[in-house]
């Protein structure tokens, strides 16, 4: 038996699962109309559901900017009260479909993209719901450390008619400053 056939069954094992993680979350569609330029910026993370690579995180910010080569720079930061420090990962995201549709695949990891789906954004690029591959994915985004009550609570009941666990929802720790 061939040595190399494991490994290339392995591969092709990999690269079929690949595609499955930029995808939309079933009966879901992305925002469209979408404008990059007007998304990029700064965003605070007012609300999550619980994921391991933003756990134990607090006053999490998220910093969009343009890439040389046409894609998204993606700059994540947050707090860790656990450890007293500050945390980056920065990643690039590209457009999946379209640019005027909000569904990029995201990479923070090699070859490895998994879905950014905006479900929702007011016409003033000022507060979003993002998804990911799934429902087991959800955050809630604005341009400020907070949103208005009735906003938060109209986004939180949208993201629950959607079929998200909106009882599990994080909401960080109040926003303290940039490290």
């Amino acid at each position: 038996m061939n040595r190399s056939l494991p490994f290339l069954l392995c591969l092709i094992s990999l690269l079929n699962f690949l595609p499955g993680c930029v995808s939309l979350p079933e009966n879901l569609s992305p925002v469209t109309g979408f404008k990059l330029n007007r998304y990029l910026g700064h965003w605070y993370e007012i609300a999550r559901l619980d994921h391991s690579f933003e756990r134990g995180l607090d006053q999490v910010t998220a910093d969009y900017s343009l890439r040389d080569d046409g894609g998204v720079k993606v700059i994540n930061r947050g707090h860790s009260s656990r450890d007293g420090d500050w945390r980056e990962a920065e990643g690039r995201a590209y457009f999946v479909n379209s640019p005027d549709q909000g569904f990029l695949k995201v990479s923070f990891f090699g070859p490895f993209y998994g879905s950014y789906v905006i479900l929702e954004l007011d016409g003033d690029y000022q507060y979003a719901l993002v998804a990911g591959p799934d429902r087991s994915y959800l955050w809630i985004l604005a341009r400020t450390p907070e949103l208005a009550p009735d906003t938060l609570a109209r986004l939180t009941a949208r993201a629950g008619a959607m079929g998200f666990a909106v009882d599990q929802l994080i909401f960080p720790a109040p926003f303290k400053g940039d490290p």
